[in-house]
């Protein structure tokens, strides 16, 4: 199968907009965290993403709010600010035998180092794995309409990921962005490109 290499705006806005509409499982307690990377690491690979409070202002620290993890069945949102990176997730960042699916992973490892060491493990970054099949166009937006024919909505990107509970159309973007890793990791291995 042979998909684009890059793709132009105007032909994303022709794609259908299309979101996760699966089961998402909110945690933000240390049990609740818990209980769900129980659960997600019984995956062998998993899509991946991060959020962070928007800053607005030249130097200000951004922080790691939340983390989504897609299994084939499920999204996860694991909001940080009140546990932080507990040891499971921590095992699970270092974790060699998991794969764990991304767009543009550097800034997640950063933002998530300054909340905690780790040395990230199992990770796969879409970006150059798309840049070295010749790809002149990357990152989510653009490797969902390339891969999937697809357009997502990048409209929740910048709100405030600290909020005391989580808007549906926040809950709706973040499922999606790690959904989306999922789902391009599996057109491309079933297609024979990874």
């Amino acid at each position: 199968m042979m998909f684009p290499l890059s793709i132009t705006k105007a032909e994303i806005m022709e794609l259908p907009l299309r979101s996760f509409e699966g089961k998402v499982v909110i945690a933000h307690t240390h049990e609740q965290i818990a209980s769900a990377m129980a659960e997600i690491n019984q995956s062998t690979v998993v899509g991946f993403d991060t959020e962070a409070r928007p800053t607005f202002k030249k130097g200000q620290i951004r922080n790691v709010s939340l983390i989504q993890v897609a299994t084939a069945k499920k999204v996860f949102l694991l909001r940080l600010m009140k546990t932080g990176l507990i040891d499971e997730l921590i095992e699970f960042l270092e974790n060699e035998k998991l794969l764990k699916v991304g767009i543009g992973l550097e800034d997640d490892y950063n933002l998530l180092r300054r909340l905690r060491g780790f040395q990230p493990g199992g990770f796969m970054d879409l970006n150059p794995e798309l840049k070295e099949m010749g790809a002149g166009s990357i990152g989510a937006r653009n490797l969902a309409a390339m891969i999937l024919e697809i357009r997502i909505s990048k409209a929740a990107q910048t709100s405030n990921w600290e909020n005391e509970t989580l808007t549906p159309k926040q809950v709706r973007y973040a499922a999606t962005d790690a959904w989306i890793c999922h789902e391009i990791y599996e057109k491309l291995n079933n297609w024979g490109y990874l």
